[in-house]
């Protein structure tokens, strides 16, 4: 028997695409993410351009997490020529990084994945259902878009942040400012973990391999060393060496794979399994009273360790600014260079790698962006070959809703990557 089932639009993601699933009897015999969104080209379009261009540029790509393409492209442009940003400076690029964390954790949490857990299509249907929670996310969601405009200047595609700082560093009453919502925001954040604790979760876990920062003394946002579950551990000019990408005929953006190993996932799970001892004392709490710990490898359960990091990420901020000294001046000095320079950050989805080389006038002649959702797809496409047994014993209606839920997982951030909106799953038996 064949079933079909076709999806005109799959809700709660960005972009343009198509899922197929084959199933003989309860193997999924294909799984393919059918990504047909037009390459953007912003790889080639940086050439030419000047390396300070970078930041403004790359944030284009996506209006959920313009920081992390900012901060990757600022830390590569900056290790081309040599520069390291310290003090104050190094502090704001934190909590800039925390603001979008905190939005963007929110968004996926309740308005875009909590939907899934009451079979409801969409966040104004769980509104109806927790009016509560889902304003408690808003004042969450605000109180991170807050330190994002105060940081870049606006909301969506900060203009504020510049190779070696920023343009202008804001007045310390600016940020004190931002304290009452934050800590109102950072016990809110405390009740919607409490609450997405109580969803219930599927049971599923596959034996990942892991990738994400590890820094020695901090949890990871804008550096570190790029280390796995497994073994992997090297400095991130090395991620071209065992990381590589490729074309499938599938899809319109790159699949990657370790070298000689095969797929592995980043993202929020990934960093809380390597880097649980960086956690503030809060967030680790927080995490042990909803019964999370390193151990956890169930990809749906990712929805509590978003909230986890939105306390730890809130904490953060209020830390940050608590201490905050204006630093003089807003941005080191930039000596243009010819060279090569690469950087990872880890984005609210994952690791987020950039690569230049600059000529002598500080020119892009060659970059390289690899996104989160690209190095996840393969990883994601694997979760439904094994949730075969599964999806078999479903309904189609039923079928079609997991597969999409076990996809939301991992927040696709479409628009850096790939989309997609029709899912198609055809089940055949003798």
């Amino acid at each position: 028997m064949t079933r079909t089932i076709n999806v005109e639009v799959l809700a709660r993601v960005e972009g343009e695409g198509a899922l197929t699933l084959v199933l003989d009897g309860e193997e999924v015999v294909d799984a393919r993410l059918r990504l047909f969104e037009p390459p953007r080209l912003f790889e080639a379009m940086m050439q030419g351009r000047a390396c300070t261009e970078a930041p403004d540029l790359t944030a284009r790509i996506c209006g959920i997490c313009p920081v992390a393409y900012q901060m990757s492209a600022c830390h590569a442009v900056e290790d081309a020529l040599g520069v390291t940003v310290g003090g104050e400076l190094r502090e704001l690029r934190r909590l800039l990084y925390c603001g979008e964390w905190i939005e963007s954790h929110v968004l996926h949490m309740v308005m875009l994945h909590a939907p899934d857990f009451f079979r409801v299509p969409d966040v104004t249907a769980l509104a109806a259902l927790h009016p509560e929670r889902v304003r408690g996310a808003l004042q969450v969601k605000k109180a991170g878009n807050a330190i994002v405009a105060a940081l870049g200047g606006r909301e969506i595609h900060p203009i504020n942040v510049k190779v070696g700082g920023f343009y202008r560093a804001p007045r310390r009453a600016e940020l004190v400012a931002l304290l009452p919502d934050l800590r109102a925001a950072l016990d809110e954040a405390e009740q919607l973990l409490d609450w997405t604790s109580t969803f219930a979760f599927p049971e599923f876990a596959r034996d990942y391999e892991l990738v994400s920062l590890r820094h020695p003394s901090e949890y990871p946002m804008n550096e570190g060393r790029l280390v796995s579950t497994k073994g992997l551990d090297i400095d991130v000019r090395e991620f071209r060496e065992y990381l590589r990408e490729e074309q499938v005929p599938h899809s319109t953006a790159l699949h990657a794979q370790i070298v000689g190993r095969g797929s592995y996932q980043c993202g929020p799970l990934a960093r809380f399994v390597q880097n649980f001892d960086r956690l503030s004392s809060r967030a680790a709490a927080a995490a042990a009273r909803v019964g999370l710990d390193p151990s956890c490898r169930n990809p749906f359960r990712m929805l509590l360790v978003r909230g986890v990091e939105t306390i730890y990420a809130l904490g953060e901020a209020i830390r940050v600014i608590e201490a905050y000294v204006p630093p003089t001046p807003a941005a080191v000095p930039l000596p243009m260079r010819a060279g090569v320079g690469h950087a990872v950050t880890e984005a609210p989805r994952g690791i987020l790698y950039h690569r230049y080389e600059l000529d002598d006038a500080g020119l892009v002649t060659h970059a390289q962006i690899t996104p989160p959702t690209s190095q996840n797809q393969r990883g994601i496409e694997e979760d439904l070959r094994a949730m075969g047994p599964t999806l078999a014993k479903l309904s189609l209606e039923d079928a079609t809703r997991h597969a999409e839920h076990a996809i939301r997982n991992y927040d696709p951030c479409i628009s850096c990557s790939t989309h997609f909106l029709t899912l198609t799953i055809e089940q055949r038996r003798a």
